[in-house]
């Protein structure tokens, strides 16, 4: 009995050290684990700096005797904070995405992801160019409407200038005709004698003189150049 009490004893001490020794290590890892879950906790939320995460991670390892654990990864930035938004066009890279400074409607210079910025400045762009046909097939539309005008007034002044041109030859066709029944006398028929010039005239007909048509020597009995006496 006495020589199997030293055995048991050792058994025991030495079952009792590996139960404590695996309490201890069990502990040290749950430590490392909610430490590390906070952390990421935090760094979501944007509290506490992944720097200090890394630290108490590292400090949580080296206690458990460990290997040092990677580091906590800083969460990607989705947009620019610190850039400014001063010159158009300019990009700024955040993998996967990419933003451009972009003048929104308003005027206004903002930081805009790839997508949305080309959407603004193709709207943009369809928008001027829509006004740009738009005054153009004004322009088009007014230089038609003026030549229009022009044509006519043109046209109308040809028929104004036509009309004169034959009022004044009807004028002057008249005038001719008139100065005409002027320069000729009518001479009555050489068949008709009168007894003398007095019946000639209460007649209505004028003597023949003597170069006239139609006067005849005979009947210009006293010679005086009248044939009628």
């Amino acid at each position: 009995m006495n020589t199997r009490a030293p055995e048991n004893n050792g058994e025991i001490e030495h079952a009792s050290h590996r139960f404590l020794k695996s309490r201890t290590s069990i502990f040290k890892v749950l430590t490392v684990v909610t430490t590390t879950a906070a952390a990421l906790s935090l760094a979501a939320c944007g509290g506490a700096s992944p720097t200090i995460s890394q630290a108490g991670a590292t400090q949580s390892a080296s206690a458990s005797g460990s290997a040092t654990p990677t580091p906590t990864p800083t969460p990607t930035p989705t947009a620019p904070k610190t850039a400014s938004c001063v010159t158009e066009n300019a990009t700024e890279s955040y993998p996967p995405k990419q933003f451009i400074c972009t003048k929104s409607d308003a005027g206004v210079l903002l930081w805009m992801e790839s997508s949305e910025s080309k959407r603004v400045t193709d709207a943009r762009a369809a928008a001027a160019a829509a006004a740009a046909k738009a005054a153009a097939d004004k322009a088009a539309s007014d230089k038609a409407a003026a030549d229009a005008a022009a044509a006519q007034a043109a046209s109308a002044q040809a028929a104004a200038q036509a009309k004169a041109a034959a009022d004044a030859a009807a004028a002057k066709a008249q005038q001719d005709q008139a100065q005409a029944r002027q320069v000729q006398p009518v001479a009555p028929p050489s068949s008709v004698y009168y007894a003398n010039c007095t019946a000639a005239r209460a007649a209505g007909a004028a003597p023949i003189y003597r170069g006239q048509p139609g006067y005849r020597p005979a009947l210009d009995r006293d010679g005086d150049g009248i044939a009628c006496e």
